[in-house]
């Protein structure tokens, strides 16, 4: 599964998240300005990185950064995850039937699972097998869901992808995979005509006959 806008609302990465670290990232860059995280971006290197942010460029550099400019936040207390109020109780069923899940999200693998582990309905880290960021691929690029699919042993056909970026979905399917748009009404989301489509998690229990009660 998608992270923004399929567990967690955008409001709160765009809102809360990213001008959190678009504040902070001055004081990243004095404190650690050797480090090789920073390798490759381009003078200034402040400059850069606010527009990147700006555009929300899916980087691996400014995505490690924003999270472990997020983790400091995280632990410190000042930002705690934010999911939907249907994803835990749809993940810990899920987990009882016995199925497997997996973090697909642009944001660093920090980042994933700092999110979960610091959110506010608890840590939800136990509930995933496994996360995955852009290290694996781009997410509209259908290779990237194979390698996915093999690194967590399981069949395409067998996996079942959500999340509200139709593109992304169409990458998915290419590769073989299940799909779901996931259209959360506060998020906008507009519905795509190329993929089931459901409003929540529940919905998608219901329609794809996981459990849900």
């Amino acid at each position: 599964m998608d992270i923004e806008g399929t567990t967690t609302p955008i409001a709160f990465v765009h809102d809360v998240l990213f001008p959190y670290a678009r504040a902070r990232l001055a004081g990243f860059l004095d404190t650690y300005a050797g480090d090789p995280v920073l390798d490759g971006i381009p003078e200034p290197k402040l400059g850069s990185l606010l527009d990147w942010m700006e555009r929300d460029e899916k980087t691996s550099a400014l995505k490690a950064i924003q999270g472990r400019i997020w983790e400091q936040g995280y632990v410190d207390g000042e930002i705690n995850g934010l999911t939907y109020s249907d994803v835990e109780p749809s993940l810990r069923r899920w987990v009882r039937a016995g199925l497997k899940m997996f973090v697909y999200s642009s944001g660093s693998v920090t980042a994933q699972k700092n999110l979960f582990r610091y959110s506010e309905a608890g840590d939800l880290t136990g509930y995933f097998q496994g996360f995955f960021d852009t290290n694996v691929g781009a997410k509209r690029d259908p290779a990237s869901y194979t390698v996915i699919c093999r690194g967590a042993n399981i069949a395409p056909q067998e996996c079942l992808f959500l999340s509200d970026v139709e593109a992304e979905l169409d990458a998915a399917a290419q590769a073989g995979l299940l799909t779901c748009q996931i259209v959360r009404p506060d998020d906008g989301t507009k519905a795509g005509t190329r993929h089931p489509t459901a409003i929540d998690f529940f919905d998608v229990s219901t329609k794809f006959n996981l459990p849900h009660g």
